[in-house]
């Protein structure tokens, strides 16, 4: 996606984590400042919370690094977790039959700005 405005963008491809389980945690970030996000992802127990506070940073590094952009104005103004290619596993079961096992990865992205 293009951006006509200066943006710090930051993405991680084929996380082994489930998009679904990242969604509930990108809900509680989305429109908050950086610091309250941070604090946010910090203080929730879920898997997906550990690679979105390195993912943020990340994104707010770019834009103040990138775009000189001012690091108390930056806000998450986009941030979606998108499908990867799922990995298909077996599973025994009894009387030598097998399941299938999905292992879902996930392409995360967010999107920091400057609040005007």
């Amino acid at each position: 996606m293009e951006y006509d405005v200066k943006v710090g963008k930051a993405c991680l491809n084929y996380a082994r984590i489930s998009p679904r389980k990242v969604r509930l945690v990108l809900d509680l970030i989305r429109g908050k400042n950086v610091d309250a996000a941070m604090g946010i992802l910090k203080n929730t127990p879920k898997m997906g919370a550990e690679y979105l506070v390195k993912l943020l940073g990340s994104a707010a590094a770019n834009a103040e690094n990138n775009f000189q952009l001012d690091p108390s104005k930056l806000y998450v103004c986009e941030c979606y977790a998108n499908e990867g290619p799922t990995l298909k596993r077996v599973m025994p079961r009894a009387k030598g039959s097998a399941d299938r096992i999905f292992k879902r990865t996930s392409h995360i992205t967010v999107v920091v700005k400057e609040r005007d």
